[in-house]
């Protein structure tokens, strides 16, 4: 059994032996003496590409999607630069993510192929190529501690900002950009912040790492000061998510805040005396459940939201999606197999065949529903299977930082839990193919993949 998981999960990956066979491998090797006579790209190659990745996170949040799109292909043109030049031990950098996130493009690419509206479905491949080359750029450059610490920072820092906004509109109030509560409901005029995103679903999702990460940050960094500075974007993150008023958004921080405090319970375990190995989940878990329900019981807009869940199609936007779901049901019933094709464009011309008549809708409102739709069974096979390979290399990685002391791994924790918590926010709404959302999706993903450590030829020979 453990043997057939290793070879699902591609734990026992001999790469040193492709390499070896490699004719692609010895054509980058000879590319790679170039690297010998380019002094900028040996000494600075790294720090330019962490640059970019760092440009990329800053301007996020502000800038259109277009300039994101440019950023993208300069980060692509910059991997296909670097890739070109690496050495030999740099060729050995793919991990079984990187060849999970293949078989997921491939899909995608095959997908386009016997798509129903090509041209359209070949705009969505494009962006979704876009996304990847922030995933190849980041895993690669992330591997370096220092410049994985500065990359986060950076975009911890722009996240205060965002959140110090947001908190801003909450206390002296905001115009409303649409009708984002139920016209029926006591929160009908309620404010609901969206900060420099435009919207407040979209907000919660961006928030949603720079929560986890957050976290990470009161155990990674050292001093008094930064420590602080840490637990200040703690609680700004999480009071300007709790003013979005995004019920997604809610139950994904729940995600993001039980993942991270399950892998932090893991990496001090043993070091814990008896009993609290035995107890502290339970007292922690428990407390945090009591502090729920008191806040539920007390707090009258936490109240009306968490009921309207569960209030079925008497809430207009539960209503909303049921009616997209139902549509999206048939479209899949209709392309199973690889679906309509990959992106929005795709999703928009074939989504008005099969909609109810005033229910237009942008997207499935499920990420995993969107990629049913876009890919069929193949895409969300893969993509199922690239979700268990990051959790098994995950935890594998964070098992050896535990046992090296790595406070790196406090990273690798805050990554996994921002992955959970964007994973439970997709399955109601679908911001996370949005492109500030979606960066931070392949950010997290590369962050795990940067700390992969390949297994040596004696260790496979065992």
């Amino acid at each position: 059994m453990t043997s057939a998981w290793q070879q699902f999960t591609l734990a026992q990956l001999p790469q040193y032996q492709w390499r070896s066979g490699s004719y692609l491998f010895r054509v980058l090797a000879f590319a790679s003496r170039w690297r010998e006579g380019s002094w900028l790209i040996d000494r600075w190659g790294e720090a330019i590409a962490a640059l970019l990745i760092c440009i990329l996170l800053v301007l996020g949040p502000f800038v259109s999607t277009a300039l994101i799109g440019v950023l993208l292909a300069l980060a692509g043109a910059y991997w296909g630069l670097v890739t070109l030049a690496e050495d030999d031990r740099a060729l050995g950098g793919a991990t079984p993510i990187h060849y999970l996130v293949l078989l997921y493009w491939g899909v995608a690419a095959t997908a386009t192929i016997f798509s129903p509206v090509k041209q359209a479905a070949l705009s969505g491949l494009i962006k979704l190529t876009l996304y990847l080359f922030l995933f190849v750029l980041a895993a690669r450059v992330l591997r370096s501690p220092r410049l994985r610490n500065w990359a986060i920072a950076a975009f911890l820092l722009v996240a205060l900002v965002v959140s110090v906004y947001g908190i801003r509109q909450e206390l002296h109030g905001v115009e409303q950009l649409a009708t984002w509560n139920d016209p029926t409901s006591l929160l009908a005029k309620d404010t609901r912040v969206y900060s420099y995103l435009g919207n407040p679903n979209l907000l919660a999702g961006y928030l949603l790492s720079a929560i986890a990460f957050s976290f990470s940050a009161l155990f990674a960094w050292r001093g008094r000061l930064p420590k602080a500075l840490a637990g200040t974007m703690v609680a700004a993150n999480l009071a300007c998510l709790y003013f979005t008023d995004s019920r997604g958004g809610w139950l994904a921080v729940l995600a993001v805040i039980f993942t991270f405090l399950l892998l932090l319970y893991y990496w001090w375990r043993d070091r814990l005396p008896p009993f609290w190995r035995v107890w502290l989940l339970p007292i922690v878990f428990g407390s945090f459940a009591a502090l729920l329900i008191v806040a539920f019981g007390t707090v009258e807009t936490l109240q009306v939201r968490v009921k309207s869940i569960f209030a079925g199609r008497e809430d207009s936007s539960n209503n909303f999606r049921i009616n997209v779901w139902e549509a999206v049901f048939r479209m899949i019933r209709d392309r199973p197999f690889l679906g309509i094709g990959p992106g929005n464009t795709a999703f928009n011309q074939v989504y008005p065949l099969y909609m109810q008549t005033g229910y237009t809708a942008l997207s499935a409102y499920s990420v995993f529903l969107e990629i049913i739709v876009e890919m069929g069974m193949a895409g969300i096979l893969a993509f199922l299977w690239l979700i268990v390979v990051i959790g098994d290399r995950g935890v594998r990685e964070l098992e050896r930082l535990r046992q090296q002391a790595d406070p790196q791994g406090f990273w690798l924790i805050g990554a996994l839990a921002a992955i959970a918590g964007l994973l439970v926010h997709g399955m109601v709404d679908t911001v996370w193919f949005r492109p500030q959302i979606n960066c931070l999706w392949w950010l997290a993903v590369a962050i795990v993949a940067s700390f992969y450590m390949p297994r040596q030829p004696q260790e496979i020979e065992r």
